[in-house]
């Protein structure tokens, strides 16, 4: 099992293309090229922690989490209603989550922060939200869309280790969240 994230996909949302400048024609084929880059990237049995802003409709949501690899837990962005995070599909929905991957730890939030727990002890900031424009701090990533070939990545590729498509195999343990359903444990 790998572990990936990813954040801004704005399934459905016209807008996206215009102010951040996506090379699609339509929103349809942005759509379509975001669900084939997650799933030519992320297996079954692999998980995706999407930090944030996932549809412009929340009725969507359920449907494109059907079509998606993966088991998904969200992190909720500044987009994501209460029916985003209500929609099945996801293992898990929270606001803010640690979480410990290969002895490192990882603060995911929508949010790009300017400190966050652990910074001066090699902890690593995953955020989304900025679409690839925040120039990063040290041991910041970018997970959104814009930055990553519009589909998710892995810990090992945002490090320089290999592309996001050949991930290597990972275990993960949650510390924390702030969460308003089901956590993984």
């Amino acid at each position: 099992m790998a572990i990936f994230f990813t954040a801004d996909t704005h399934f459905g949302d016209h807008r996206t293309i215009n102010i951040h400048r996506r090379p699609f024609a339509s929103v349809a084929a942005m759509d379509e090229a975001i669900v084939a880059g997650w799933n030519e990237t992320v297996g079954p049995d692999d998980e995706v922690w999407h930090l944030g802003d996932v549809a412009r409709r929340s009725a969507d949501v359920a449907a494109l989490l059907a079509e998606l690899n993966g088991i998904k837990h969200l992190v909720r962005g500044n987009n994501d209603d209460p029916a985003t995070g209500d929609a099945a599909g996801w293992a898990s929905v929270q606001d803010y989550a640690e979480l410990t991957q290969d002895g490192v730890l990882l603060v995911l939030c929508h949010y790009p922060f300017r400190s966050w727990n652990g910074q001066h002890c090699r902890s690593i900031n995953l955020h989304g939200h900025s679409h690839g424009k925040l120039k990063p701090l040290l041991r910041q990533f970018d997970v959104g869309v814009d930055a990553r070939g519009f589909r998710p990545t892995t810990l090992t590729a945002l490090l320089g280790g290999v592309s996001s498509s050949e991930p290597g195999e990972s275990s993960a343990r949650l510390i924390s969240s702030t969460a308003s359903s089901e956590t993984v444990g």
